[in-house]
């Protein structure tokens, strides 16, 4: 019986020190610079905005870390999109009537739009490799 408690024991200090570890390591994340293709979107132009062509838009915010480490991912994104979509961003603590038209309610929400119609959500840290195989799949329908 005492084992057990003991294992017990040393497994929740190693969990508690990986959560610590990992809580260090996401506070440390560097803040990426959006690439110049990204576009800001605000409460007075979002309807323009998505109203024509393929636009997939960011909601984040400055203090979220999965926020942060989508980033880069959009930035490549962005890089690749050729003219045939717009990456964009919407900070959900600066443009509180979007993000609430929207329902917003976790971050990092991206929402696609096809002449100005919401055709996919998708919530949470991705790769480049989904968003880009969802733009493609939307752009092919």
């Amino acid at each position: 019986m005492w084992t057990a408690i003991i294992i017990i024991g040393v497994l929740a200090v190693l969990i508690g020190l990986l959560f610590l570890n990992a809580r260090k390591q996401m506070n440390n994340l560097k803040d990426v610079k959006d690439s110049e293709k990204v576009k800001v979107f605000t409460d007075l132009n979002f309807q323009s905005k998505i109203k024509t062509g393929t636009v997939l838009v960011d909601f984040w915010a400055a203090w979220c870390v999965p926020c942060k480490m989508m980033v880069p991912v959009l930035n490549e994104v962005a890089e690749s999109a050729n003219g045939k979509y717009t990456i964009a961003k919407v900070n959900v603590d600066e443009q509180k009537a979007t993000a609430a038209k929207f329902g917003i309610r976790s971050i990092p929400t991206m929402i696609l739009f096809q002449n100005g119609r919401e055709v996919k959500r998708i919530t949470g840290v991705k790769t480049k490799d989904y968003i880009l195989k969802e733009l493609d799949r939307r752009m092919n329908l």
